[in-house]
């Protein structure tokens, strides 16, 4: 009897609890919020597009995917040092660029992620 009226217990405090709950409001995005009250000052600005330039030696090209590993110089407008990194690319870009090629590019940083809109030999 006593193993009775715990279950029976149990299930109605389950039951009650499931009956009370209130989902949750998700929360609002910066984007929702400020639109709904109409102040464009709250809404989140994108990252900043910046430019640069550089020179450095293709290490690895995924056309495939749309991907370019540069093992590059400093790149003194996006203020990096030298690095090797991996930059997205428009494939028709890398007509007559191989892996050991000495290049000269241009990319297009948000912040986030590059791609690189310009790309040719050096010495071209």
């Amino acid at each position: 009897m006593k193993k009775s009226l715990i279950v029976a217990s149990s299930l109605l405090a389950v039951v009650s609890l499931a009956a009370c709950k209130k989902e949750a409001e998700a929360p609002k995005s910066p984007e929702i919020a400020a639109a709904s009250s109409g102040s464009m000052a709250e809404m989140p600005m994108a990252a900043e597009m910046k430019h640069g330039m550089g020179v450095g030696t293709v290490t690895e090209i995924d056309a495939a995917k749309g991907m370019v590993t540069l093992d590059h110089g400093d790149i003194a407008e996006l203020q990096w040092p030298a690095m090797k990194m991996g930059f997205a690319i428009k494939p028709e870009l890398l007509a007559g660029i191989k892996v050991g090629d000495k290049v000269n590019f241009e990319i297009d940083w948000d912040g986030k992620a590059g791609t690189v809109t310009r790309i040719e030999k050096a010495g071209s």
